[in-house]
């Protein structure tokens, strides 16, 4: 079982830039595939990306691409999301999960086991 705690949230402008950080607790964080969701109100959760087991592999919503970038630092247990030229529309709690059963990454958050507490993200245009 992991723990999930994220951190690293808060307010910024349009096109500023935040790193988001989830420390995960437990002793096999390297077996867990890891996810970012984020949610709106009044909106579904998001895939925002994904990481493998080895952070060799990453996976982006569409919505994302080419300014949030994942990556992981297993000796550390923890996670990061790099989120640059933020939009007000980025405007959202941001959640991290782990997955240990399927072993890829994949954009569903009900494959998600662990889930963080979440971190809120403002965007000020």
């Amino acid at each position: 079982q992991v723990q999930l705690v994220e951190s690293g949230g808060g307010l910024v402008q349009a096109g500023g830039s935040l790193r988001l950080s989830c420390a995960a607790s437990g002793p096999t964080f390297s077996m867990y595939v890891m996810g970012w969701f984020r949610q709106a109100p009044g909106k579904e959760r998001e895939f925002v990306g994904g990481i493998s087991r080895s952070g060799g592999s990453t996976y982006y919503g569409d919505s994302v691409k080419g300014r949030f970038t994942i990556s992981r630092d297993n000796a550390k247990k923890t996670v990061y999301l790099q989120m640059n030229s933020l939009k007000p529309e980025d405007t959202a709690v941001y959640y991290c999960a782990a997955d240990r059963k399927l072993g890829v990454v994949v954009g569903i958050s009900a494959q998600y086991d662990y889930w963080g507490q979440g971190t809120q993200v403002t965007v000020s245009s």
